[in-house]
């Protein structure tokens, strides 16, 4: 297959829909949080089924997708796009709130939404936390959702056991089941794009030392992000171009096809069946006369010859921090779960920051604070998930970059006018305090503080 015509389709994913007329000020927010059962014993997933039913019918969702079992994984309400469902297996639920303008907005549907599924768990002796791992995934049954895609990613994130790569692989191959993100889309012109995703890049290091919530409690409680290394050092990370940031500079938009040219393909759908296989490049893919993959069958797998067709284009999907989605969006994945209180501050940042593009872009570009010491992004994002900061770098320093730049994200908020500069007052805590909810989780256990304590006020509003 000629090359040009790959790119030619890679350019209409993924490039073509910024260039379009619209408006480019739409919020998209996903919120994922631990489902814990309060008797330390695995979540009932029939309880989570049944809430499922009462939410729909409480709030007129229907039913958008359903398990081989006839379970209700998905829900959607079509008037205002919000999606109830469960992120690859029934212990991790998610809010995802349909496109807005104003934050309150957002914020009043999933309060709303939250409280009502709050109450029925704890009605069940269940609960919700806001934890970017779930506290109790020790007494949990980490299984996918028994469908075709969960089940075929939970079998491709397994098969590290095959590989035999100079790399790192680490043994929660399950770890979708137990950990949660929070996410926020924004849309993108194509004139914003390459200073977006090299602003917001340059950036992940200071969102590391904020937003941090990820402690794998009991085992390497050094990283206070343990999420990155899931993502990192699993099959997904086999290729570096398809997780973490943009680590170079792109000079226009070709060298941005390159790069996602040269990210790789696991998956495709052949007969309504799943098939997972290798990593590997798209444009090399699309050069093989077939790929050997497997596919799940009557209780077993399948050896099966792919051959390739262009359409396959449709399931290359990354897991970068700054992911350029087919919509026109630009979607932030790096952030953990938040306390739920917190919860808005994710997209508040983010929000704030894209109205001053220009001004965050010149600040990190120009900034000798963490960067002009030898380290990229990708390598300052690793050092400061850590509990321990790299001496180089000077705290006083440290602190006050954080506040320009939390300054940038409040200017931004103002000028919008709907005042969601509310929603940072918890960032500027965390400043204050030279703290994060990961970093505070261990000082209250270390304090004595049990966890179930700390599970209720990381679930509180």
């Amino acid at each position: 297959m000629e090359e040009q015509l790959i790119r030619d389709r890679l350019y209409e994913k993924y490039i073509a829909p910024t260039r379009k007329e619209k408006h480019k000020d739409y919020i998209g927010i996903e919120i994922e949080m631990p489902i814990v059962n309060l008797r330390k014993k695995p979540v009932d997933f029939n309880v989570v089924h049944e809430i499922t039913r009462q939410f729909m019918e409480h709030f007129s969702f229907q039913a958008e997708g359903k398990d081989e079992e006839g379970n209700i994984y998905s829900a959607v309400d079509h008037v205002t796009g919000d999606i109830l469902s469960y992120d690859c297996s029934y212990n991790n639920l998610e809010l995802s709130l349909g496109k807005e303008k104003e934050l309150g907005v957002l914020n009043k549907r999933f309060r709303t939404y939250y409280s009502f599924l709050k109450g029925e768990f704890e009605k069940r002796d269940h609960t919700l936390t806001g934890m970017g791992i779930n506290p109790y995934r020790m007494y949990n049954q980490n299984i996918p959702i028994p469908n075709g895609r969960y089940r075929m990613l939970f079998h491709h994130l397994h098969s590290y056991k095959n590989y035999e790569l100079p790399m790192y692989f680490h043994s929660y191959p399950e770890y979708g089941t137990f950990s949660s993100a929070s996410q926020v889309q924004m849309d993108v012109s194509y004139e914003d794009l390459l200073v977006t995703l090299e602003a917001f890049s340059r950036l992940e290091p200071v969102k590391a030392l904020l937003f941090s919530n990820s402690v794998l409690l009991g085992e390497h409680e050094e990283l206070l992000c343990f999420r990155d290394c899931f993502w990192e050092n699993s099959t997904h990370g086999i290729n570096p171009h398809n997780i973490g940031m943009f680590d170079c500079e792109f000079h226009d938009v070709e060298e941005l096809l390159s790069y996602i040219a040269s990210t790789s393909i696991y998956c495709v759908e052949r007969d309504e069946k799943y098939i997972n296989f290798p990593p590997v490049p798209i444009i090399e893919y699309f050069q093989k006369p077939w790929v050997t993959g497997e596919y799940y069958e009557d209780g077993t797998y399948h050896t099966i010859k792919v051959v390739p067709r262009i359409e396959d284009i449709s399931y290359l999907r990354t897991f970068k921090f700054e992911d350029l989605t087919f919509r026109g969006t630009v979607e932030f994945r790096s952030v953990c779960c938040q306390p739920v209180k917190d919860s808005m501050t994710v997209a508040a940042f983010h929000v704030g920051l894209k109205e001053e593009l220009d001004s965050l872009y010149h600040l990190l570009k120009e900034d000798h604070v963490i960067y002009r010491h030898g380290y990229t992004a990708s390598e300052l994002r690793k050092m400061f998930v850590k509990k321990e900061l790299p001496g180089f770098v000077n705290q006083e320093k440290l602190y006050g970059l954080v506040k320009e730049i939390l300054d940038l994200a409040n200017k931004g908020l103002v000028s919008r006018g709907y005042g969601e500069e509310i929603f940072l007052k918890p960032l500027y805590r965390r400043l204050d305090e030279r703290t994060n909810p990961a970093r505070k989780l261990l000082e209250l256990r270390d304090q004595g503080i049990s966890l179930e304590n700390l599970i209720w006020q990381y679930g509180q509003f």
